[in-house]
């Protein structure tokens, strides 16, 4: 399955990826603000990578990963996490940081809320940041999305620093 933007393309992440996904999993300044990066070695983005590619061949899974191309090159990754209802979808990005500030984020964000609305049936979205993740709130603002809560509690993998978590919320009417 794949999704074709403006820019960009976006196919099924899978073991394929390998190598561009550390890249960008194992890069502090990549993954500083995120909860379960950076990987220290790449059998961890192996794991990563076989759990993904199996939950593609699921009938109907419980969340997508999509690797994110231009112009052929792996630059990144998005995704969408289904509730146990189906009701709700959490939406994720990473871009590798020399294609960061082109809206590549926003723009395969924008695309997987348009698969999830069509196909999936989804009409509320989330998305979670730390708080001092400027870059990630600017692009849920740009998506339509708003500021629901603020919570202390967020531990990134990177840090031993407790830190606040802003979650935001999008519903489709």
């Amino acid at each position: 399955m794949n999704i074709h933007t403006k820019r960009l393309l976006l196919e099924p992440l899978g073991s394929r990826h390998l190598i561009s996904t550390h890249k960008y999993a194992s890069d502090f300044d990549n993954t500083k603000y995120m909860v379960y990066l950076p990987n220290t070695d790449i059998r961890e983005t192996e794991s990563f990578l076989e759990r993904v590619q199996a939950e593609w061949e699921k009938y109907n899974p419980q969340f997508y990963e999509f690797a994110i191309l231009l112009d052929n090159k792996h630059i990144g990754a998005v995704s969408i996490y289904i509730n146990n209802e189906n009701a709700e979808g959490e939406l994720g990005w990473i871009i590798c940081k020399e294609f960061w500030g082109n809206g590549y984020a926003a723009e395969a964000a924008s695309a997987i809320i348009h698969f999830a609305i069509q196909e999936l049936k989804i009409r509320k979205f989330i998305a979670h940041c730390d708080s001092e993740n400027v870059s990630s709130s600017r692009v849920m603002e740009k998506l339509g999305f708003s500021l629901v809560e603020r919570a202390n509690g967020r531990k990134n993998k990177s840090s031993d620093e407790e830190r606040e978590e802003l979650m935001y919320s999008l519903e489709i009417k």
